[in-house]
């Protein structure tokens, strides 16, 4: 099992920075052979399902995850967004928060803890390093696209 968190601060205001990071369909953009869908309707809130799938065709795994928490920053409060990690590949959680920064800027946190079934711990290094290099990206690139 993995931890790692990830932190970055953002030219936005606080709930520019929520909607951009709280986008499902785009988390997959900058991960290889990855393929994000929202199975739930709108609006994003507690329940809401989203399969992030990864392979070629029939070669590959989903990681379902449900949000479990769900508060939206409101003013100067931060926001958190909690995902249970369920798949038979993949377990685990991830948290992403939204705290004021300076100077009217938004802070972000990425926390998640993996456990990748059937891998040895011996690999934990290599998939802590691997997820906060593939996670640190799409955060960067979900910050950057409007």
């Amino acid at each position: 099992m993995v931890t790692f968190s990830l932190e970055r601060t953002a030219p936005l205001p606080l709930d520019e920075t929520w909607r951009r990071i709280t986008r499902w369909q785009r988390h997959g953009a900058t991960v290889p052979l990855t393929r994000v869908t929202v199975t739930t309707p709108p609006p994003s809130g507690p329940g809401t399902v989203i399969v992030a799938r990864t392979g070629l065709g029939p070669l590959g795994f989903d990681d379902p995850m449900e949000v479990t928490l769900w508060q939206p920053p409101r003013e100067d409060e931060r926001g958190l967004c909690r995902l249970a990690k369920r798949g038979r590949v993949i377990r685990g959680w991830a948290e992403l928060e939204v705290r004021p920064g300076p100077g009217g800027r938004s802070r972000v946190l990425w926390r998640e803890e993996l456990d990748v079934r059937g891998l040895p711990a011996p690999l934990d290094g290599v998939v802590g390093r691997s997820g906060r290099f593939v996670f640190g990206r799409e955060l960067n690139h979900l910050l950057r696209q409007p």
